[in-house]
């Protein structure tokens, strides 16, 4: 996040400058020594794991910054910003006692198609183009990989937090049919803390009630800060 700041300052002076570089809270040198370390901090920590994850984080440290460095010129940078959220998932199972399976894989493709449409959305927060609806659907993507991933007694689990999750995407989303782009940064918004949720549904069938609640407890903690990043 660090570099995506630092890749857009130019922009941002033209665009947006009361984001923090143009503003003057933080210089751009700061940032860049701050994201770098940022990143290669979780390299390192990933590197120990094994070469399997070492490998992947290879893959994953390219993604982001492809993604940092052309998100402003592609159109399709949402993709590689759902890359990323596809590789974290990968690179968690394989660093787990049962490897990289087709859990990790489908969790992790189910939550790169909502940070995808959560991407698409985002490029409309400063354009007075009309927002497209069709992104709600890969956001919503969860909700489905949970009901073909799980059966029986997982199945129930899986139903009433894809419930909660759909409600959280609709209330979001509920202003996405207006015109007025002030609307695109508040679903954005809430769509981020949701990704809490979706993460949340991946590990739904197995999850103590205990996690649960460290859960919620992370989905508060993502909207009370977002108070310090106001939606513009």
């Amino acid at each position: 996040m660090f570099l995506n700041d630092a890749f857009d300052a130019d922009f941002d002076r033209q665009r947006r400058p009361e984001r923090p570089i143009p503003s003057g809270a933080i210089s751009l040198p700061a940032v860049w020594r701050w994201g770098l370390a940022w990143l290669g901090l979780g390299a390192l920590c990933l590197t120990v794991v094994g070469k399997t994850t070492g490998v992947l984080m290879v893959v994953l440290l390219l993604c982001i910054i492809i993604f940092d460095a052309t998100h402003k010129v592609v159109t399709a940078s949402p993709c590689l910003l759902g890359l990323c959220r596809f590789w974290v998932y990968v690179i968690a199972g394989s660093a787990g006692a049962a490897g990289v399976n087709g859990g990790p894989i489908w969790c992790g493709v189910a939550m790169a198609l909502y940070v995808a449409g959560l991407g698409y959305l985002a490029q409309h927060e400063s354009s007075r183009a009309q927002v497209p609806y069709w992104p709600l659907a890969l956001v919503a993507a969860p909700i489905a990989f949970a009901m073909l991933m799980n059966s029986g007694e997982y199945r129930v689990s899986a139903l009433w937090l894809s419930l909660v999750l759909g409600l959280w995407i609709a209330l979001c989303a509920r202003t996405v049919f207006q015109a007025d782009k002030g609307n695109v940064a508040h679903i954005v918004s809430g769509l981020l803390a949701g990704i809490v949720f979706a993460d949340w549904l991946a590990v739904a069938p197995l999850c103590p009630r205990w996690l649960s609640c460290v859960f919620l407890i992370l989905l508060g903690a993502t909207l009370w800060l977002q108070r310090f990043v106001p939606a513009t």
